[in-house]
């Protein structure tokens, strides 16, 4: 069996698709791994530390995929790449089918059966390969500390001979993976913490972390989650009141950090213009969604912007901000879901299509589009 392993080419791409530990593990599965010269570089791995672990460093990409069995990447690949992969071959990457639904035909197309990591259930068996709470959780904490880059002034109270040093007040929008790590995050530097998220289970995760829990608990929230734990939309009714109470809240706040997504939608917009406008100078807001539209009205893709003395960031791909950690976990999740599709004895691919991770991941086979939300 061959892995074959390239250099990121998406723009603002950091993060590798393999460490050297998991390069390792797959060795000892009996595997050939075939990465391309300098994939690891910008996650700080070279390309001597991936020989060690036993892969075989290639000149292009074209030899890494070439014959390759199984094709690991972070992001989905371009054409030039799609061109080499040959039929029947295994893809697993974080392919954003939500958003690129031609790219799952095209691997239809091509006979390639792909996998997204972005869809593992939310299941216990999945967990050491769920991909976006690897991600999300480095995600807040970058969060956290590009606001603290932004900020003109300090996050805890100091007291000093000249005076005391306020401590900032910061508002996480959103209490997932990201939301729980940006409040835990802000605590450690200082802050006065708050958040707030439509899901009643979240308001004792808050608590426990020491933040204050800021919601219209009316019995719509109460029944706002959904069995995958994903919040459900709310009512324009409750929205309006939610609103209400965020737009008294904000004013107070030095930072904000917004988190809210729902797989497959426009993320919500929690931060109007008017909220913004109402924020003291020199406040900041971070919108991690703003890749799926934005939670703030005003953030712009892959800028820094400043509106009504406010800085709102806005920036791409932010595990990738912190490639070196990002890649380590996102190589594991990989690897725990490669282990699935390995046969312990006979060393080669023996995918049980009837597992619920591999249906929950699976979006093509055999030249056909099989995942049931993609189906035309």
């Amino acid at each position: 069996m061959k892995i074959g392993i390239v250099k990121e080419r998406r723009e603002g791409e950091r993060r590798c698709a393999v460490s050297p530990d998991t390069v390792k593990k797959y060795v000892g599965l009996g595997a050939q791994v075939a990465i391309e010269t300098g994939a690891g570089l910008s996650a700080a791995i070279t390309d001597d530390a991936f020989k060690a672990a036993g892969a075989e460093i290639v000149g292009d990409a074209a030899a890494a995929l070439s014959g390759a069995d199984l094709v690991l990447k972070v992001q989905r690949p371009d054409s030039d790449e799609l061109g080499v992969i040959k039929r029947g071959a295994v893809l697993a990457a974080i392919l954003n089918p939500y958003n690129e639904k031609e790219s799952i035909a095209d691997y239809a197309t091509r006979g390639i059966d792909a996998m997204a990591m972005e869809l593992v259930p939310r299941i216990t068996r999945a967990q050491a390969m769920d991909v976006l709470s690897s991600q999300a959780n480095l995600a807040g904490y970058r969060a956290v500390i590009d606001a603290a880059a932004e900020f003109g002034r300090a996050f805890p109270m100091m007291m000093t001979a000249a005076g005391t040093v306020a401590p900032a007040r910061v508002l996480i929008m959103g209490v997932g993976v990201a939301g729980l790590q940006a409040i835990a995050t802000a605590r450690r530097l200082g802050a006065i913490v708050s958040a707030t998220d439509v899901r009643p289970a979240t308001k004792e995760q808050v608590n426990s972390l020491g933040a204050t829990f800021v919601a219209v608990e009316d019995e719509e929230f109460k029944q706002a989650e959904t069995t995958a734990g994903y919040a459900k939309p709310m009512s324009a009714e409750y929205q309006a009141k939610q609103a209400a109470l965020i737009a008294e809240t904000i004013k107070k706040q030095d930072i904000v950090i917004t988190t809210a997504l729902i797989p497959g939608r426009k993320a919500p917009e929690l931060v109007s213009a008017e909220m913004v406008q109402s924020m003291k100078p020199g406040s900041v807001i971070i919108d991690l969604a703003v890749e799926q539209g934005g939670n703030c009205a005003l953030s712009e893709l892959g800028k820094v912007v400043e509106k009504h003395g406010v800085k709102i960031v806005g920036h791409a791909n932010v595990p990738s901000r912190t490639a070196v950690d990002s890649t380590s976990l996102y190589a594991k999740n990989l690897l725990n879901l490669v282990q699935l599709l390995v046969d312990k004895e006979t060393k080669a691919l023996k995918i049980n299509w009837e597992d619920e991770i591999v249906k929950g991941v699976a979006l093509t086979r055999d030249g056909q589009v099989i995942h049931p939300n993609f189906k035309s």
